[in-house]
C-alpha cells in the first residue's frame, strides 16, 4: 500500500461498513466486498497492491486460530470421517474439474488451468466462519462446514505446489513425491501445532498475569504458523490444531477475569482483521482487471463458468455422502436439505487469494508468466462471486431448508441448563449449611437468588437484587460462598455438555455469564482470583 494514510483510511472504512452490517443483520464479509468494489471504482482511489506475505503472515494466523478455537471437540469427533472425505476427495475432484473447465473455456493453458483449480479447490475457513456465525445451524452441520474449511489446506497446498512446478518449471509430476509432501505438510503441521499447544498450556497454567496471558494468546497463532512454515510443513494446519487443542481446554487454563479479557481483545483483533481483509478483496479486483490483456476481456463469463463448476462438484460429492451418512444413522427417507445447505456454504475467500498472489511472476528462465494476471482475476472474481451471491443468500437458503434451529429451541435449552445449574448450587448450599456455621442472612440471600433463577429461567434469568443492607461481614461471606457455588455450577455446566444435553454455543454463553459474575465479585471486594 502507498502510505500509512491509505491503511488508516481502509481500516476506518472497513470498520464503519462492518458496524453497519452488524446493525442491519447483513453478512459483513459480503457487504465489505461490495464496499471495497465501490470504493475501488471511484475516481482518484489509489491502486491497492496486496502482498501475499501480509495476508499469509499477518492476517491469516489470528483469524484461523479464532475459528479453530470455536470448533467444539465433541462435535468434531462425530464428523471426522466426512470431514476427511471432503478435505481430500472433494478438493482433488474440484481441482480436476475446474482445471478441465478452465482449459476448455478460457485462454489458459492446461498447466495454468490446473494451477487455478488447485487455488480454488478448497473452501475458505475465514469466510465460512464469518458467514456461519449468524446462522442457527445444527451443531454437527456447523462443525462439518467449519472443520472441512479448516482441514483441507494441506491437500490444496500440495496440489498448488505440484501445479505451479508444472506450469512454471515444466517439471514432471511425481505423485510419490507429492504424497510424501502431503504427509509432511499435514503431519508436520499437526505435530508442530500440538507441540505449540502443549508448551502454551504449560505456560498459561503457571501464570495469572492478565497482560502476559493476553500477549501469549496473541503470539500463539503466529508462533505455530512461523515454526511450521520454517519446517516446510503447513502453517495453516499447525495454527488450526493449536487452536482446536487450546480452545477445548481454555476454560481450565485461566480464571474468569482473564477469560473475559482475552475474549474482548481477540474479538477486537478478529473484527478489525476480517473487516480489512474482506474490503481488500473488493478493492483489489478492479486493478487486477486493468492488468489483463485485450484477449482476456471475457473474464466475467470465465469466472461464472468456474464458480458454477465448483458448486456443481460440491453438490455431486455432498449428495451421495449425505445419503450414506443418513442411511448409516438409520434414516430410510433421504433428507436432501442438508447437502443443499452444505453446498451453498462452501464459499471461497482469503486463503485462495493469498495462494494466487504467491504465483511467481516469472519462470526460472526469466520469462514473464503471461497467464498469471488472468489467474489472479479469475480467483478474485470467483471469491467475490461466492462471498456476494452465496453470502447474501445463505441465510435464506438455511431458513427455507428448515434445518435451522428455532430461537425457541436455543432459549429452552439455555433455560433448562440454567435451572440445572441453580439446582446444583442449591444442593451445595444445603451441604454448606449442614457443615459450617454460616449466618442465616447469607444462606437466605443465596437461596433466594438461586430459587429466583429457577423460577425465571424461561425469561432469560437476571441477577437477584439482594436483600437490603446486610452487614459488611455478612456481605463478604455471601460473596465468598457465591464464588464457591459458581465453581459448583461450572462443574454442572461441564457435566451437561459432556452428556450432550446442551450445545457448545449454550455452554460458552453460560460460562461467560458465570465469568462475568465471578469477575464482579472479585472486583467488588478484592477477593483472590483463583
Amino acid at each position: 500500500m502507498r502510505s500509512v494514510g491509505t491503511v488508516l483510511a481502509l481500516v476506518v472504512l472497513a470498520t464503519v461498513v462492518a458496524t453497519f452490517a452488524r446493525r442491519w443483520r447483513i453478512p459483513a464479509p459480503s457487504l465489505l466486498v461490495v464496499a471495497g468494489l465501490a470504493v475501488a471504482l471511484m475516481p482518484g482511489t489509489p491502486e491497492i497492491q496486496i502482498s501475499p506475505e501480509i495476508i499469509g503472515l499477518v492476517v491469516l494466523p489470528p483469524l484461523l486460530y479464532a475459528s479453530a478455537e470455536e470448533l467444539p471437540w465433541r462435535e468434531l469427533r462425530a464428523v471426522w470421517k466426512p470431514v476427511g472425505v471432503l478435505s481430500i476427495g472433494l478438493v482433488l475432484a474440484s481441482a480436476a474439474a475446474v482445471g478441465a473447465v478452465a482449459s476448455l473455456v478460457t485462454p489458459l493453458s492446461w498447466q495454468m488451468a490446473l494451477v487455478l483449480g488447485a487455488v480454488l479447490a478448497s473452501t475458505d475457513p475465514v469466510a465460512v466462519t464469518a458467514l456461519g456465525r449468524r446462522l442457527a445451524l445444527p451443531p454437527k452441520v456447523q462443525v462439518l462446514v467449519q472443520a472441512e474449511s479448516l482441514f483441507n489446506d494441506a491437500t490444496s497446498l500440495v496440489l498448488f505446489r505440484v501445479a505451479v512446478s508444472v506450469a512454471v518449471a515444466s517439471a514432471a509430476v511425481g505423485w510419490g513425491a507429492a504424497a510424501g509432501e502431503f504427509a509432511l505438510l499435514a503431519g508436520g503441521g499437526m505435530l508442530i501445532g500440538g507441540a505449540v499447544a502443549g508448551v502454551v498450556t504449560l505456560i498459561r497454567r503457571r501464570t495469572e498475569d492478565p497482560v502476559l496471558e493476553t500477549v501469549i494468546a496473541l503470539v500463539t497463532p503466529y508462533a505455530a504458523y512461523v515454526l511450521a512454515e520454517a519446517a516446510h510443513a503447513s502453517g495453516v494446519t499447525s495454527v488450526v490444531v493449536a487452536g482446536v487443542v487450546l480452545g477445548g481446554r481454555g476454560d481450565r487454563l485461566t480464571n474468569a477475569r482473564i477469560r473475559l479479557q482475552l475474549h474482548a481483545v481477540y474479538g477486537t483483533v478478529v473484527f478489525l482483521l476480517e473487516s480489512v481483509v474482506f474490503s481488500l478483496i473488493g478493492l483489489a479486483l478492479p486493478a487486477q482487471v486493468r492488468a489483463l490483456s485485450d484477449g482476456d476481456r471475457a473474464w466475467p463469463l470465465y469466472a461464472l463458468a468456474v464458480a458454477a463448476t465448483l458448486i456443481t462438484m460440491r453438490m455431486l460429492w455432498l449428495a451421495p455422502l449425505s445419503a450414506v451418512v443418513q442411511r448409516k444413522g438409520g434414516i430410510q427417507r433421504m433428507n436432501w436439505r442438508v447437502p443443499v445447505v452444505l453446498t451453498w456454504a462452501g464459499t471461497r475467500g482469503v486463503v485462495p487469494l493469498a495462494a494466487a498472489l504467491s504465483i511467481p511472476v516469472t519462470t526460472p528462465a526469466g520469462a514473464t508468466l503471461t497467464e498469471r494476471p488472468l489467474v489472479l482475476v479469475l480467483t478474485t472474481s470467483v471469491v467475490v462471486t461466492t462471498l456476494v451471491v452465496q453470502g447474501f443468500t445463505l441465510a435464506s437458503v438455511v431458513r427455507r431448508s428448515g434445518i435451522a434451529l428455532e430461537p425457541d429451541h436455543t432459549e429452552r435449552e439455555e433455560a433448562q441448563a440454567r435451572c440445572s445449574l441453580a439446582h446444583a448450587g442449591l444442593s451445595r448450599l444445603d451441604e454448606i449449611s449442614e457443615l459450617e456455621a454460616v449466618p442465616d442472612i447469607v444462606l437466605d440471600r443465596l437461596r433466594r437468588g438461586l430459587t429466583a433463577r429457577i423460577e425465571d429461567a424461561s425469561d432469560r434469568l437476571g441477577q437477584p437484587d439482594g436483600d437490603g443492607s446486610p452487614t459488611e461481614s455478612a456481605d463478604l461471606t455471601y460473596r465468598q460462598l457465591r464464588r464457591d457455588l459458581i465453581t459448583v455450577e461450572e462443574a454442572e455446566l461441564q457435566r451437561l455438555y459432556d452428556q450432550h444435553r446442551i450445545s457448545d454455543t449454550t455452554r460458552r454463553r453460560l460460562q461467560r455469564s458465570l465469568d462475568l459474575e465471578e469477575a464482579r465479585l472479585a472486583d467488588a471486594y478484592g477477593l483472590p482470583r483463583d
